[in-house]
């Protein structure tokens, strides 16, 4: 086994040899700065904080909070709109029929949430679906507080990323109060989820709810924690009325026109 001091004079000649070359200072300041996403501006979620447990909280409290009490001019820190809960459902078509699939459902999203789900259920009975009162339709979720930051936290960082041909969220899927839903094709996106595992593809729906009054309040919100919305997705005036398209004469039937004539 060879002593200390003979790797470490190994060491210094390979460094001796092969000089390290300095970083530029460009890339000195970005390595521990904040993070630039193309459609929302500033993140303030560092990557150095990569390794705490509850980071999305923390940059929460310490540095969101503040920026939007300056962009928004709130006078009480009550008014500074936070993430309330968020819901995650799935829905299992064949769940009456396969009471395994069900439960595999339920133990995969209990391991992207770190919560266990409870099933939804058919309140009335639809004959035209073959759906009974009762009969179990899928699975649900409902995170707050810590258990929340960090599934928000895996979503954006981890699961999003890694969704094939991403090119960001979009900004137009709020629904005027200042709440969010994203679907998610695939659970496997999720690094606790093996694709072999699942034997199918099985996706999902994020539900995110959000103390914002207008839609501007929950994407500023979201977007300082980081979630990658689409440029030029609509985000920009989220507050007006959709437009109803004219219809033209081309639209409506003119059969009718030649009934008469013959």
């Amino acid at each position: 086994m060879a002593s200390p001091s003979l790797l470490h004079s190994s060491a210094s000649s390979f460094h001796g040899r092969f000089p390290s070359l300095a970083a530029p200072s460009s890339a000195r300041v970005l390595r521990n700065s904040v993070v630039k996403v193309s459609a929302s501006g500033t993140v303030l979620v560092e990557k150095s904080e990569a390794e705490k447990t509850k980071r999305l909280k923390t940059a929460y409290l310490e540095r969101i909070i503040p920026a939007l009490k300056d962009e928004f001019k709130y006078i009480n820190i009550h008014q500074v709109p936070k993430v309330q809960k968020i819901v995650v459902n799935c829905g299992i078509g064949d769940a009456a029929q396969n009471d395994k699939g069900l439960e595999a459902a339920m133990k995969d999203i209990a391991l992207i949430t770190g919560q266990k789900p409870v099933k939804t259920r058919a309140r009335a009975s639809i004959a035209t679906f073959k759906i009974r009162e009762d009969q179990p339709l899928g699975i649900a979720v409902t995170l707050r507080g810590d258990v929340m930051y960090s599934f928000l936290d895996r979503l954006i960082n981890l699961a999003l990323p890694r969704t094939r041909d991403f090119q960001g969220v979009s900004p137009s899927s709020f629904d005027g109060n200042g709440n969010y839903s994203i679907g998610v094709k695939d659970q496997s996106v999720f690094p606790e989820i093996r694709f072999d595992a699942i034997g199918k593809a099985r996706g999902m729906d994020v539900c995110i709810s959000t103390t914002a009054k207008t839609d501007q309040e929950g994407q500023k919100l979201l977007a300082l924690m980081g979630m990658p919305f689409r440029e030029g997705g609509g985000g920009g005036n989220l507050g007006a009325p959709m437009r109803k398209k004219k219809l033209k004469a081309h639209h409506f039937d003119a059969k009718g026109k030649g009934k008469g004539k013959k």
